[in-house]
């Protein structure tokens, strides 16, 4: 019961993520959040170049789930602007909304369902064409290794299954930005492999943005890290450049 993956330990650079001139599927400027008094995101500017796998690391309440939700269009930014492949998160909402596909810490999955009918279910939701349905869900279906739960209801499954069909209708559409929210969290030691191994894999194919505050997770599975400390982007380092994750984040907080 091993998902779809790619060989090998360590993650290839694609050549968006190398060449700072690469295409851009996510742009930030001036990006802030605030609650009256309280400022959740200071103003941040950010580039996601096509392909790579970034990695906005910090600890619980640094701001990284906020960003996220703005990204994915649950929250409005308080100032600054952010685009996805050109398209104004604000002014042009649903086109910039059908780039991404986004698994939040706690996914809302409807627990009546049965997997292949959730899958399908998020499948039209998601603009995938009546005659195209069932092609993508069996592509996600093989993807995620989940041939042997398809027929059963969500409410039965196990957490690294309910991951799985997650990740599965974050995909299902075929998105350019596969956006993660922690998503290791929770899961027992071979699901994080599993999880690691087949983002290494998206990568290239799509942009992946993840949310983490686990070190070796990161080192492990990003292209380059952003920094977030009470609400403050305080860096951005290609992995490849730091000698040591763990010293570097010392140092810079």
């Amino acid at each position: 019961m091993t998902i779809a993956t790619s060989a090998g330990g360590a993650i290839a650079s694609p050549a968006g993520a190398q060449d700072a001139d690469g295409a851009l599927t996510i742009s930030a400027r001036g990006v802030s959040k605030r609650y009256q008094s309280f400022a959740a995101l200071h103003p941040l500017d950010l580039d996601i170049r096509r392909g790579e796998v970034f990695c906005l690391m910090g600890p619980n309440g640094s701001g990284k789930s906020t960003f996220i939700r703005i990204l994915a269009g649950y929250l409005a930014p308080s100032s600054g602007t952010v685009s996805i492949c050109g398209y104004d998160i604000v002014t042009d909402g649903l086109s910039a909304r059908r780039l991404i596909g986004y698994v939040p810490e706690r996914v809302p999955l409807y627990n009546f369902m049965r997997v292949e009918e959730f899958l399908r279910f998020a499948a039209r939701l998601r603009g995938v064409e009546e005659r195209n349905v069932s092609r993508e869900v069996t592509r996600v279906v093989e993807l995620l290794a989940l041939g042997e739960v398809v027929r059963k209801p969500i409410r039965t499954l196990s957490r690294g299954f309910r991951q799985r069909v997650a990740l599965a209708q974050a995909l299902v559409h075929d998105p350019e930005i596969l956006v993660l929210d922690e998503p290791t969290n929770g899961l027992d030691p071979r699901q994080i492999m599993e999880t690691r191994s087949l983002i290494r894999t998206l990568a290239g194919r799509h942009t992946v943005l993840m949310t983490s505050h686990i070190l070796s997770e990161v080192e492990k599975t990003a292209h380059r890290v952003g920094l977030l400390l009470n609400g403050k982007l305080l860096g951005v380092r290609g992995i490849s450049e730091i000698d040591d994750l763990e010293a570097w984040f010392l140092s810079v907080t």
